[in-house]
């Protein structure tokens, strides 16, 4: 007897050595299989059976048979031909088949074949329409209106098919062994619903698991009224195999533990059996059967067994064989179980073999297109195989092996005597180890890598260095205008390289505001040295692999940074420009500034160790240039290991003569303008500097002369000063071609002559567009600074003080007004985003402006009864920083003496108690922004004379500097302005 799994699609139901009524292995298999089916693709449908003792014959043998109707169904006979059946004669059907062990004895054969003739009466007399491999029980199915409800949790068991469930309870499995000793072995079976909380992703073994849970009225809640009264075929521990007989539903509970319920056996509404609607539905359900059946064979074996042993296909069954053999999910199935309107049934289930149909066809559309994919592949595959082997035997190329060694060795031969001998040692094992490997082998193209890297570096291979001081140094100012200070630096390397005959690397950091030309500076340092230049940037670097490169064991190894420069560069003396070094990130991976102190070491870098290569590098040749905007957020270790070389602001001088030697000159070749055809004026350019470019740097200046070049090539476009450029080329050539064709006919002479007259004709003549201070506003728009002096002349309570900031210096206001006057009511509040080092200025300067106007003036009281507000413009800006502490105590005296200080004054420095004047920084930044506010005297401490001295000429024309060490003096040159006057 067979069944069919429709959970599991075929899969074997049974071990074929159990012996509980199914036969062990040597037992003879009857299979149906059309010709076209493979054995190996699906398993054996039919189960056959066999007594294992004469007393269970009478219930254990199947009777296979099929009814005399079972031939002359038209459907049956359809299908038959589908599936390539043989026919076969009614006698043949109409006899059992019978199967017996090989070493079973003639005594129990005889008993079989007795008791099969026994049956074979039986069923003479039978129902043809019930004929079936069913073996029969004592009490009928239809006897039985209480069964135990077994849950079924994927498909629901239609009639005709088995079914294998597994029971854990063993109360229930206990009850179905007993049904089966009282002779009647019969269940409803009957689908469980979707749990309220369903989860699609859910496994099937937490579904099983949920099963064994439910008991009594749980259960019988969570199951569908409609089932299947299931026969019990056989009991393998906790496996039952259940076949499916007829439809139930379920009308009350009659136990909890185990569930029994009392069910109504349902049967088929009436229908026409020659009605045309029936008819046509179920010609249609065999027509597409049969476009199935060309496609699966699984689908083939279903229909030969289910023949065999269900016998002719009638409507009903031709509906629930099409529903349980098809992909349709369990809902779909319930649905088709509980219709008992035929021909609803027979549409349902044209339905899902319709989409089962659609599925068949993408899974072949898909099939085919992996087949011709891997087919190609496979082909191609083979005829390079075939290629490289026709190649190797004539001569013409060697295996990739060989070729790689022959590759490496090549490159490595010009400069051997150059390379280290540990390289060449670590050079010849990796080519042995390479013939060793397998070109497959992941190892293989490891090696090949590693073996590429260490071949391709330029092993003593340097530039030749330019020692020519004179040639330098016109190189530098070629690019660059001012930056003395890195221009004398860099000169002096090469005085040193060339009196000594060879250069050293050196470690140089470029510090400055954005836009000072620190690292167009170090291509210029590159060119004048005659060196190959690489830039990298490690702002924001958080990995030292980047530095150090990866190991070799990782997937998508690379080495670091100066490996990948020295290979890109072709020598080991490059200028290698590290910028934005202080911007280094630190993450997870490392901290990349440690990383950079044994590259950045002279001491170190000699030897340098890269993971990826893990053999040493000299880098001691290397000249590393780091640019960066503030020092102070680099490591004390990593600055410690380089020479700093401050680059402040330029001055508006500065900024002029850049702007005429290099922006405009690069800004007129970009748009295409020639230097006749615009006129900027000097008066333009500076205002365009005071009032729009005011940063340290250069670059926005940059942007707005280019912004200024593209507006005057849109106007000379528009007023047409460009002619259309290839009708005049086209003109002038046409007229050189004449003329050197036949320069003597004097026909022709004027021809041409005529021709470059008309060609010059084409040129229209507009006039130069002039930029001056009148007109830069519509090239440029409004003015976005203003003048820093906003107080013209200074009044009582204001100080001008100078400040430094990122972008360069500027200058600061300290304001002081009495808020409150009374005795006793003296106090100061300070406003201005103020940090904390400058709140403990103002109250260090409220102390010796006390102090000096108590000297000064004994008997003012004007501290002790007034409430003071000092305030430091704008208001927005953050400032912090100790050097404003002689400006506050000028501009509390200013106030408390009701005098203003002398005009054109600007000052700095940090004041102690005493009165002491302290250093402060950036001289150059503050200077070049007094001279920006146009001031002339300027008060600085003592102890910053040095620094002050070692600026430029140009940077201290025309200013009347002041050292002073105590405040005393301070107070004599802005209140005793008078006196110096009379």
């Amino acid at each position: 007897m067979k069944g069919f799994d429709t959970n599991l699609r075929l899969q074997p139901l049974f071990s074929p050595q159990l012996s509980n009524g199914f036969l062990p292995k040597r037992l003879t298999n009857l299979n149906f299989r059309s010709s076209s089916s493979s054995s190996s693709s699906s398993p054996a449908m039919l189960k056959l059976f066999s007594s294992s003792s004469a007393s269970r014959v009478h219930h254990l043998t199947p009777a296979i048979r099929a009814g005399p109707r079972s031939v002359e169904s038209p459907l049956f006979k359809a299908l038959s031909q589908l599936t390539g059946l043989n026919q076969r004669s009614t006698t043949s059907l109409g006899h059992r088949v019978f199967f017996c062990s090989d070493s079973a004895s003639e005594a129990e054969a005889a008993a079989a074949e007795a008791e099969a003739k026994v049956a074979e009466s039986d069923a003479e007399g039978a129902d043809s329409n019930s004929s079936s491999a069913i073996v029969s029980t004592n009490p009928r199915p239809e006897d039985c209106l209480t069964v135990l409800a077994l849950p079924v949790p994927h498909r629901p068991l239609f009639p005709g098919f088995y079914m294998p469930i597994y029971v854990k309870d063993p109360k229930v499995l206990a009850a179905l062994q007993e049904s089966r000793r009282r002779q009647a072995p019969y269940a409803g079976a009957f689908l469980l619903k979707d749990a309220p909380s369903t989860d699609s992703s859910s496994s099937a073994a937490d579904t099983e698991k949920n099963i064994n849970e439910l008991k009594g009225k749980d259960l019988l809640e969570r199951l569908h009224e409609v089932g299947t009264l299931a026969q019990i075929s056989s009991i393998q521990g906790d496996q039952v195999i259940l076949v499916g007989h007829r439809r139930l539903r379920i009308t009350e509970m009659v136990s909890e533990e185990p569930l029994t319920v009392k069910v109504d056996h349902l049967k088929d509404k009436p229908f026409d059996m020659d009605d045309d609607v029936i008819k046509a539905t179920s010609f249609e359900v065999i027509s597409t059967l049969r476009d199935v059946l060309k496609t699966s064979s699984l689908w083939r074996d279903h229909v030969q067994t289910y023949t065999q042993h269900i016998g002719d296909f009638t409507y009903p069954r031709l509906a629930d064989f099409g529903a349980a053999i098809c992909g349709a999910n369990r809902h779909q199935a319930q649905e088709v179980l509980e219709e008992l309107d035929v021909h609803k049934r027979l549409r349902m289930t044209l339905e899902l073999m319709k989409k089962e149909m659609e599925i068949s066809k993408i899974q072949e559309t898909i099939a085919k297109a992996i087949e011709e994919k891997i087919s190609g592949e496979q082909r191609r595959y083979l005829l390079n195989e075939q290629l490289k082997a026709i190649k190797k035997e004539l001569g013409v190329e060697t295996d990739d092996k060989s070729a790689l060694s022959g590759k490496f060795k090549e490159r490595i031969e010009p400069n051997k005597e150059k390379i280290p001998v540990h390289i060449l040692q670590v050079i010849e094992e990796e080519l042995t180890k390479l013939q060793l490997l397998e070109a497959s082998s992941s190892e293989f193209n490891v090696t090949r890598n590693y073996l590429d890297w260490l071949t391709i570096l330029p092993w003593g291979n340097y530039s030749d260095e330019n020692f020519d001081v004179v040639r330098a140094q016109q190189i530098l100012d070629e690019d660059h205008y001012g930056l003395s200070d890195v221009k004398e630096r860099i000169l002096e390397f090469i005085a040193v390289g060339r009196l000594r005959g060879t250069s050293q690397g050196k470690i140089i950091c470029l510090s400055g505001p954005p836009g000072v030309g620190k690292t167009s500076i170090g291509r210029s340092i590159a060119r004048a040295l005659n060196r190959k230049f690489f830039r990298f940037s490690v702002g924001g670097l958080g990995d030292v692999a980047e530095i150090k490169g990866h190991r070799r064991t990782y997937v998508g190894a690379m080495p670091g940074k100066m490996v990948q420069c020295l290979k890109s560069v072709g020598t080991a003396n490059p200028l290698v420009l590290i910028d934005e070094i202080d911007k280094l990130g630190k993450g997870h991976a490392g901290d990349p500034a440690s990383a950079l102190l044994e590259l950045l070491d002279p001491e170190q870098n000699a030897n340098f160790l890269d993971h990826y290569l893990d053999v040493t590098i000299d880098l001691s040749k290397v000249l590393f240039v780091c640019t960066a905007n503030v020092i102070d957020s680099i490591p004390n270790p990593l600055l410690d290991r380089m020479e700093v070389i401050s680059i402040a602001g330029y001055i508006t001088d500065e900024k002029v003569h850049i702007a005429r030697d290099y922006l405009e000159k690069n800004a007129r070749g970009d748009c295409g303008i020639k230097p006749e055809q615009v006129d900027v004026s000097d008066a333009a350019l500076l205002s365009l500097i005071e009032n729009y470019c005011r940063e340290a740097g250069v670059r926005n200046l940059q942007k707005q002369i280019e912004k200024i070049y593209r507006k005057i090539a849109l106007k000379l476009v528009r007023e047409g000063a460009v002619p259309e450029e290839p009708a005049v080329t086209t003109d002038v050539e046409e007229a050189e071609i004449v003329a050197k064709l036949d320069v003597e006919s004097p026909e022709k002479e004027n021809h041409v002559s005529a021709a470059k007259e008309e060609a010059q004709t084409k040129q229209i003549a507009v006039e130069k567009v002039m930029i001056d201070e009148s007109n830069l506003a519509d090239y440029v728009g409004k003015p976005v600074f203003h003048a820093e002096k906003i107080y013209e002349p200074t009044p009582v309570g204001v100080v001008m003080g100078l400040a430094w900031t990122s972008m360069g210096g500027s200058t600061l206001y300290i304001e002081t007004t009495v808020v409150e006057e009374g005795e006793g009511k003296g106090g100061l509040s300070t406003t201005g985003q103020l940090g904390d080092v400058m709140k403990e200025s103002t109250q260090i300067a409220h102390t010796v402006a006390r102090k000096i106007l108590l000297e000064k003036e004994p008997e003012n009281l004007f501290f002790a009864n007034s409430k003071l507000h000092l305030h430091v413009p704008a208001g927005a800006t953050p400032k912090d920083g100790p050097s404003a502490g002689c400006t506050m105590i000028t501009s509390l005296l200013s106030l408390a003496m009701n005098k203003p200080v002398r005009e054109d004054l600007a000052m700095t420095g940090e004041v102690t108690l005493t009165g002491r004047i302290l250093p402060i920084g950036g001289v150059k930044e503050k200077t070049i922004a007094a001279r920006r506010s146009q001031v002339k005297t300027i008060i600085f401490p003592e102890a910053n004379r040095r620094d002050f001295e070692e600026l430029a000429e140009n940077v201290k024309e025309g200013l009347d500097v002041h050292f002073v060490d105590d405040y005393g003096k301070i107070f004599e040159l802005a209140f005793g302005y008078d006196k110096q006057q009379d």
